[in-house]
């Protein structure tokens, strides 16, 4: 549930803290106190749209957070899958951050994240039912949900989405297989060109980067032998001898020195190695020297190879492994389709198979669906005459549509809202109003059943007023049993019933305007209760109504 709401330098709120409690929450005040900005507030945090125009005036950026307790594990799962999660299951933390320069900043679980990440979550967290539309009732397309929960068919709907998913991928094959002849043959021709052509060139892993080291060192064999010789001549000596001639001396010196003094031992050890260490050099010299030996050929050779590889690199890939690869799928595609034939039959007969499949569950979920409908309808019809509806046609219209992820049923809700007049969508027909009292009503027929731990109404009072404000406030109440309900409301009757009460406030200093939002406590109910009810100034007798409607509101 939403458990607090940060706002700061959002339109007239400079900075405020909200918290709401389970249950039953409500928000009055003034028109234009700024109730309104809350729930742009909370639709920022989902992901919704926002401007530049919502910064407070004279501030260089707007900020929202929101926590969110106890998510459910439909919550858990999405956030799963979005790739976050939260220390220890408990919160969630939202915040969102628009500048001036309309750049928006996310985080979630103190990690970024984007609009759209907040915009896929948000479902699960959140319904907001606004005045003038709610969302839900004016989309067709989701009509089809509220039946498959109130007849818990959604594991049966899962049933079907995955013999559907099963359908469309063999599905897929077989279009990738539809090729004419023609296409085959010219495909074919070019698949066994490719084939030959790599398989002639007998590649060999590692094969360029080794010719290449081989090519740069004899390129350079005449700068090496020249160096090799240097060495050498130092090493071996000319007509005055070198350094191996140098050791050998040392070593006569201290063979004949030692035997006067047995402390030169050690050192006449380390000459001798020295010398034999030196002779091991003049001879790897001389290997070294062998192996640039080459015949200008191999050379020219070398060089055609590597000019042949790389021309080969470009049409198949950078390396050998790469080209290899290619080879392999080029066989395996050839093999495709000289057995097309076979596998085509192959296809059609599990394609066959899976469509059956397919269409047997989804038969079987729009049978489910329209038993479903019949008990949803009574259901909506006795909800919307206690919330003094009574002469509202409510019916689920059910239409048979080509098979998709969501079966063959393709629904919609249909209201007529006086007698005589045929029904029509929803979204044609219904104000703001009653929009609002029938999700309501739908809401409360779902109970139990509706996985979205927080729902919040906007206004549901509009056009309403007497026993059906009173009406609506049971049906929130009911609501705020197994949900937290968030209600903005004008309505005295409505908010006496709330659990939780939360007065926003517009005040004036120094020429800028500020919005100021209280808890209330009983006294202060009532107070806002009778100015609900009569305005300014509240009298006695005002009081003393709203004290009873509160009193009256316990005993619910």
């Amino acid at each position: 549930m939403l458990s607090q709401l940060y706002i700061e330098n959002v339109a007239v709120i400079e900075k405020c803290s909200l918290d709401f409690d389970a249950g039953f929450n409500v928000l009055t005040g003034e028109t234009g106190a700024g109730k309104s900005i809350l729930i742009d507030s909370i639709g920022a945090i989902l992901g919704e749209r926002t401007s530049r125009e919502l910064i407070r005036t004279g501030a260089s950026s707007a900020f929202v957070s929101a926590v969110f307790s106890s998510p459910n594990h439909l919550v858990l799962k999405k956030l799963e899958e979005l790739g976050y999660s939260t220390d220890d299951d408990s919160t969630i933390l939202i915040q969102r951050e628009i500048t001036l320069s309309g750049k928006n900043t996310c985080r979630l679980n103190s990690r970024p994240a984007t609009v759209s990440v907040l915009k896929e979550l948000a479902p699960f967290l959140v319904n907001i039912h606004g005045q003038h539309e709610s969302y839900q009732l004016l989309s067709p397309d989701l009509h089809i949900r509220y039946i498959d929960r109130v007849g818990e068919l959604l594991p049966l709907l899962s049933e079907y989405q995955l013999a559907y998913r099963t359908m469309c991928k063999v599905r897929d094959e077989l279009q990738a297989f539809d090729l004419d002849e023609s296409q085959k043959e010219r495909r074919m021709d070019l698949l066994k060109y490719q084939i030959q052509e790599l398989e002639e060139a007998e590649l060999r892993p590692g094969e360029q980067e080794e010719l290449t080291e081989k090519r740069t060192l004899y390129r350079n064999s005449e700068r090496m032998v020249q160096q090799f010789q240097l060495v050498k001549t130092l090493l071996d000596g000319d007509e005055e001898g070198g350094v191996l001639s140098a050791m050998a001396q040392i070593n006569t010196a201290l063979l004949d020195a030692k035997r006067y003094m047995s402390s030169l031992e050690s050192l006449g050890e380390r000459f001798q190695n020295l010398e034999y260490e030196l002779q091991d050099c003049s001879a790897e010299l001389s290997r070294a020297t062998d192996l640039l030996d080459y015949d200008p050929a191999e050379l020219e050779q070398m060089e055609d190879r590597l000019d042949f590889l790389y021309r080969l690199s470009l049409k198949y890939g950078e390396t050998e492994e790469e080209m290899l690869s290619y080879l392999e799928n080029c066989r395996t595609e050839l093999k495709n389709i000289e057995f097309s034939e076979e596998r085509l039959a192959k296809l059609n007969e599990e394609y066959e198979s899976a469509k059956e499949e397919a269409i047997r569950l989804a038969k079987l979920l729009s049978a489910q669906r329209k038993k479903a409908s019949t008990g949803f309808i009574e259901s909506v019809k006795n909800e919307l005459q206690f919330l003094n509806m009574p002469s509202v046609s409510f019916q689920v219209e059910q239409e048979r549509c080509p098979l998709n992820s969501n079966g063959c049923d393709k629904i919609q809700f249909l209201l007529s809202t006086n007698p005589g007049e045929p029904p029509k969508p929803v979204a044609k027909i219904a104000s703001g109003g009653e929009l609002s009292r029938i999700m309501l009503a739908i809401k409360s027929v779902l109970a139990g059943k509706d996985e979205v731990d927080t729902l919040i109404f906007d206004e549901v009072d509009t056009g309403i007023s007497g026993s059906a404000a009173q009406k609506v406030g049971l049906k929130l109440r009911e609501a705020a049993a197994g949900h937290q309900v968030i209600c903005v409301t004008h309505l005295a009757q409505i908010a006496a019933l709330a659990q939780n009460h939360l007065l926003i406030q517009k005040q004036q200093q120094e020429n800028r305007t500020f919005t100021e939002i209280t808890p209330l406590n009983t006294e202060g109910r009532a107070n806002e209760l009778a100015r609900i009810m009569g305005g300014f100034p509240v009298t006695e007798l005002m009081l003393e109504n709203a004290h009873e409607m509160l009193r009256n509101a316990e005993q619910v």
